[in-house]
Formats: structure tokens, sequence, C-alpha cells
């Protein structure tokens, strides 16, 4: 069951995704990042509130860091997706993992497999950078490294707000919050057409809230009910749908060597988020200390 919620999270995400670039003509990507916080913010605000939960926290910094860096990094991605084929920007923003893991290697000795992985992904940046991109296009692989950069920052206080036993709940609302405030001042200086824009561009606006928050309740749902590293490994699944995606409604075409790009990037990702990739490590490392 928990792959049922893991494949419909990457496709709610895959289609929060091309709704955002459906939306591009009319939206930017501060009223798209706006609207993906603003019905959370809503649905969520409106549940507190009914049971009278408490939004104290001693982890004040923790969740600043988080929700800044998120809503970054969702600044980043939503630009880059109007700027690049979508399984492209995709593929860029999920390198999130290669920089988490290379946090982590600066604090203790990585595995082999871990250093080896690493080289083979940043090759797969290279790879899905260079044959894709005309020269206009390399604006939109900066911001999309630049969001995954700033998404590992989400992820390792993420983490560290897991470990302190905060509620999800609490999580998300502070996510959504900060969404809105710093998407706000993008969205009105950014150039933009609302007023053109009829009840279809409308739809698509709304879709990348309504998508984007029940992406993240079924990703949520998938974490709980399986096995983390075959849920994390379905979650590549969002390249394929964006795939779809992009050759369906944009006829994009990706060269093979961006496909290969991708394809280390995936498997890169896969070895370096296997938790007994790094318990081997830590095993060798007590027995020598």
């Amino acid at each position: 069951m928990h792959a049922l919620w893991m494949l419909s999270a990457c496709f709610l995400f895959a289609t929060m995704g091309a709704c955002v670039k459906l939306a591009g003509e009319h939206f930017n990507a501060g009223q798209a990042v706006g609207m993906r916080g603003l019905l959370p913010l809503l649905l969520i605000g409106a549940w507190v509130f009914w049971h009278r939960l408490s939004l104290a926290s001693p982890h004040w910094k923790s969740h600043l860091y988080r929700s800044t860096a998120g809503s970054i990094a969702m600044l980043m991605y939503f630009a880059a997706i109007a700027r690049l084929p979508l399984a492209t920007a995709v593929t860029l923003n999920n390198c999130s993992a290669l920089f988490v893991a290379a946090a982590v290697a600066l604090r203790q000795p990585p595995p082999r497999a871990v250093s080896g992985a690493l080289l083979l992904g940043f090759a797969g940046v290279v790879l899905v950078l260079r044959p894709t991109f005309t020269p206009e296009q390399w604006a939109g692989g900066l911001l999309g490294l630049g969001s995954a950069i700033f998404a590992s920052i989400a992820q390792l206080n993420l983490r560290e707000l897991g470990r302190a036993g905060e509620p999800e709940w609490r999580t998300v609302l502070f996510l959504s919050a900060s969404n809105v405030l710093l998407a706000a001042p993008l969205a009105m200086l950014q150039p933009s057409s609302p007023l053109a824009a009829g009840p279809i561009e409308w739809g698509f606006l709304l879709t990348v809230g309504l998508c984007g928050g029940l992406g993240q309740l079924a990703l949520t749902r998938a974490f709980k009910l399986g096995r983390a590293i075959i849920t994390a490994s379905l979650g590549y699944t969002t390249v394929i749908f964006s795939s779809l995606y992009g050759a369906l409604l944009w006829h994009e075409h990706i060269p093979p060597l961006s496909w290969l790009g991708m394809l280390l990037i995936i498997v890169t990702s896969l070895v370096i988020t296997r938790p007994a990739t790094w318990a081997k490590a830590q095993d060798a490392h007590g027995k020598g200390s």
C-alpha cells in the first residue's frame, strides 16, 4: 500500500510542476510559490485553530532555517521549471540528496561507496547540463542547482526537527507561512499578467497549491507505512512522470547523454541514502578507534 501512496505523491508533484509551467505565461514564480503555500496554510491553520493547538516551539531556529531554505529552494525550482525542460528541472532539484551526502561527509569519514557515488552523481549533473542547455538556459540550470543546494539545507534541518519530536503539522504550517511571506515581494515585483489570465490559467495556479498539499500528505503517509529506502527509490518516478508531461504537452526532447546523466543522479542518490551504506562505515570507524 505504501508504494501506491508514494506513486501518488510522485504523480501529484509532477502534475504540480507541469501546472507551474502551464501557468507561467501569466503568473510568475513568486505567485506560484505563494499559492503553493497559501492553500496548506489556510487548511492546516483552520485545523490548528479548531483544535486549539499551540504554535510555540523550543526549536524555532531549526524551523526558521528549514522554512527559509525550503521556500528559497521552491522559488528557485519554480523559476527553473519556467526556463528548462520539465524533467531536467526536476532532476536538478533532486540533486539535493548529493549535497546532503556531501555535507554529512564533511562531518564524518564517508565510506568508499559514498565517495565514488558522489563523483558519479556530479558527473551526471555535468551530463545533464552540457548536452541539453542552450546559452539562454544556463540561468535555469543554475537556478535548478541552487534549488537543490537550499533544499539540502532544508532537509538537514528537517531531520533535526524529526529527531527532536516536532509534530509534522507544525513543520508544514511554518513552511507554508514562509512560502507566502517570501514569495509575496517577488509576486509583486516580477513581470506577470494575472488580469489577462482566464479561468483555465487560474485553474492551473490553484492546482499548484492543491497538488502540492496533497502530494505532501501522500508523501508523509508513504514514509510512515513503508521502508524508507524502498519508498525513497520510488520517489524518483517523479522524473518519469515529468518526462511524460514534457513529451505530451511541450514535445520536449531530451538527448541520450542527458538521460544517462539523469540515471547516474538517480542511482547515486539511492546509494548514498541507503542507511546500510553509512552504517558499515560507522562500524568500521568505531572498530578502528
